[in-house]
């Protein structure tokens, strides 16, 4: 881990224990202690990251409650031995067809959606693959801390809709696994794509997680 990114650790951490601070702390003096630190955090982030302390505030807001990781979701889908990947339009690479969670919906009910809005595919989430730690192991330019998990998901018989993009995905296309686009490594790894496919063939029944 070099120097940002272990100033980053601790600038999160210290800005979780902030957020968890300000949620139980009953103090007037604490609560003033609290915002502090976060500032303190929020400062260390836009010097490592050379952001304005104003962006950093709207990228990582004050939460209400006890702090924990956001959590996401990709979608592997595999037709005709190809592998449904979709261009985003946030940097013009590739990665599979996935996103946040929403409140309200389960996690299989989350893909399901995404691989709909993004892709025009109807499809239904089969089997867990993987539950990623997305930022502990590698460089990340985010600044939150993301749990991601992957689906199996198989195109739904009969009515599985038309391949199209969305507002987020400039290209949606099938490739050969050994023969893929330039990967989005912001959203996934080549790792972790390997992992995913690697557990999507085996004879076990078991999800990968870290």
């Amino acid at each position: 881990m070099d120097t940002a990114e272990r100033i980053k650790y601790w600038a999160r951490e210290i800005k979780s224990l902030s957020q968890t601070g300000l949620a139980y702390g009953k103090d007037q003096f604490d609560q003033e202690r609290y915002l502090k630190l976060n500032d303190l955090a929020v400062e260390m982030l836009s010097y490592i990251s050379g952001q304005e302390k104003v962006t950093i505030n709207q990228l990582l807001p004050i939460e209400q409650g006890y702090h924990t990781p956001k959590v996401a979701v990709r979608g592997l889908v595999i037709h005709n031995d190809k592998l449904l990947m979709v261009k985003e339009a946030a940097d013009g690479l590739w990665c599979l067809p996935g996103g946040w969670c929403d409140i309200g919906l389960t996690a299989s009910e989350n893909i399901e959606k995404e691989i709909y809005e993004e892709t025009g595919l109807k499809t239904k989430a089969v089997r867990l693959l993987a539950l990623y730690d997305q930022t502990k192991k590698r460089p990340s330019i985010t600044m939150q801390h993301i749990y991601n998990a992957y689906f199996l998901c198989e195109m739904v018989e009969g009515d599985s809709g038309e391949l199209r993009g969305s507002k987020e995905t400039e290209d949606v296309q099938f490739f050969s696994y050994s023969s893929l686009p330039p990967l989005s490594l912001e959203r996934m790894s080549a790792e972790q794509l390997d992992m995913a496919m690697s557990v999507a063939f085996s004879d076990t029944n078991s999800a990968y997680f870290d």
